[in-house]
C-alpha cells in the first residue's frame, strides 16, 4: 500500500465528477435541441439526456484474492467512468403548430431533460467534488506533518 493511495483515489473521483458536472451541463444546454441526430429513416431526433455511469477501479488479481481471503487491508482503488450513457424515456410531445418542426397534429417532440433532474444531478455532484477535495487537502496536510515529524 502507498502513501498515495489515498490522493489517487480522491483524484479518481474528482475527475469522475468534473465528467459528471460536464454531462449535465450539456443535457440543460440542450434541452431545447429538437435537432440533434438523425435516425435510420433520415428524420432528426431530438436531444437524448445524457448520464455518467461510474464503477470502482479494477485492481489486480492478487487484490481480488486477498479481498476473498478476508487478508486485504486496501481501502480501495478509487473510481472510473466507465461509459455514458443515453436516457431511454420517450421524449416530451409539446403542442406547438407553428414550431418548424411539428408534426401534422401540430406537436413537437422536445428532449427527455427536465430541467430539475439535472439541477438535482448538478447539486450532488457538486457536493461529492467538494467532498473529495476536503478529502484531498485533508490527506495532503497529514502526509505533510509526517514530514514535519522526520525533521
Amino acid at each position: 500500500m502507498s502513501i498515495f493511495n489515498a490522493l489517487n483515489t480522491s483524484a479518481s473521483a474528482l475527475t469522475a465528477q468534473r465528467l459528471r458536472m460536464d454531462i449535465v451541463s450539456s443535457n440543460i444546454a440542450n434541452a431545447q435541441t429538437t435537432r440533434a441526430t438523425v435516425n435510420e429513416n433520415g428524420e432528426y431526433e431530438p436531444y437524448r439526456r445524457k448520464m455518467v455511469v461510474a464503477e470502482p477501479k479494477e485492481q489486480s488479481f492478487q487484490s481480488f484474492l486477498q479481498k476473498a481471503s478476508h487478508t486485504s487491508s486496501s481501502p480501495g482503488a478509487g473510481v472510473k467512468v466507465t461509459k455514458i450513457i443515453e436516457d431511454d424515456e420517450p421524449f416530451k410531445l409539446v403542442y406547438s403548430p407553428g414550431h418548424p418542426d411539428a408534426n401534422e397534429a401540430g406537436y413537437v417532440q422536445m428532449p427527455n431533460v427536465d430541467p430539475l433532474k439535472e439541477m438535482v444531478d448538478l447539486m450532488s455532484a457538486t457536493r461529492s467534488y467538494e467532498a473529495n477535495v476536503t478529502s484531498l487537502n485533508a490527506t495532503k496536510n497529514m502526509l505533510l506533518k509526517a514530514l514535519e515529524i522526520s525533521k
